[in-house]
């Protein structure tokens, strides 16, 4: 009796051991369990894409890759606004030179100071619109065309000097001039919505403010962006953007830029600030406005490199 009564006590606890341990292992899993995609349903998407849906395609395409490293964004906002005065060639060697450490597709936004300083400025509207993109990419292109839609039928939306707007299934907007990049300006709370009768529409989105990028940012991917619209699929660099959810703490994108780690950042510039004329360029919609850049001062600083 004694004999099975021990038998009995060894066999109970062996299964507590096991349930224990079988308990322990769930903990540690659910604890290490990746967190589930986010949704964002139409209206909230429409809302989401509002304030980007009318850029250019190329722009449209580097601003929703950049978007799903948010963390990157505040950093990439101040170095492009100090070293705003920097244009084409020597931008480009500017941003080699100080081994910046950020993705390449937040690097591609670097010419776009205002473009960068929007998304920096609202990091809960950047936060979600990368989310929205790794997790419901189809439905972020898709929501765009709605948009796009809504400003080309209430006559917001046209081609125009700058940009062509297409008039098919698909509503692309192209740069005229493949280097020449426009920002469009607009109220998301007039262009999506019906004019009232007599509002005149044309002065509604602005295409005046645009950055001129040259063959020395190829290596970031301008002049290979685009969106193919009947499979809604982001080409960034001449290849398709396949970052997702499921895959974004693995997936890397092909560039032919070095990536740095940021131990390795230096600053080898002068730091200018935008002054208030500048920033409020791209807020209008109006040429770009450089006020305070010295040329002779630029010129001797490139001779001296």
């Amino acid at each position: 009796m004694n004999r099975l009564s021990g038998k009995i006590s060894r066999l109970s606890t062996a299964k507590a051991l096991c349930a224990a341990f079988a308990a322990v292992w769930a903990a540690a899993a659910f604890a290490q369990a990746p967190p589930p995609p986010p949704y964002f349903p139409p209206p909230q998407l429409d809302s989401l894409v509002a304030r980007i849906a009318l850029y250019p395609d190329p722009l449209l395409a580097q601003v929703l890759a950049a978007a799903t490293f948010p963390d990157q964004i505040q950093p990439a906002a101040g170095w492009a606004d100090q070293h705003h005065y920097l244009t084409g060639d020597a931008l480009a060697r500017a941003i080699e030179g100080d081994r910046l450490p950020w993705d390449p597709s937040v690097q591609a936004l670097l010419p776009f100071p205002s473009v960068l300083g929007m998304m920096a400025s609202d990091m809960a509207w950047t936060s979600d619109l990368g989310n929205a993109f790794l997790a419901q990419r189809q439905d972020v292109m898709d929501a765009v065309q709605r948009m796009r839609r809504q400003a080309r039928d209430y006559g917001y939306l046209q081609s125009n000097p700058q940009v062509t707007v297409s008039s098919g299934p698909y509503i692309e907007i192209v740069p005229v001039n493949p280097a020449f990049i426009c920002v469009p300006a607009y109220s998301p709370a007039v262009v999506f919505v019906r004019p009232r009768p007599g509002y005149v529409v044309s002065g509604a989105v602005h295409f005046g403010y645009g950055i001129t990028i040259g063959a020395s940012f190829r290596s970031w991917g301008w002049g290979a962006n685009r969106v193919v619209w009947p499979s809604r699929t982001v080409v960034v660099n001449n290849v398709t953007w396949n970052r997702t959810w499921v895959n974004r703490a693995q997936y890397v994108h092909p560039y032919p830029v070095q990536r740095y780690e940021p131990a390795r950042r230096v600053e080898t510039h002068e730091l200018r600030p935008r002054s208030e004329v500048e920033r409020e360029a791209p807020r209008a919609g109006r040429e770009r406005v450089e006020e305070h850049r010295d040329v002779h001062r630029d010129e001797r600083h490139e001779e001296r490199r």
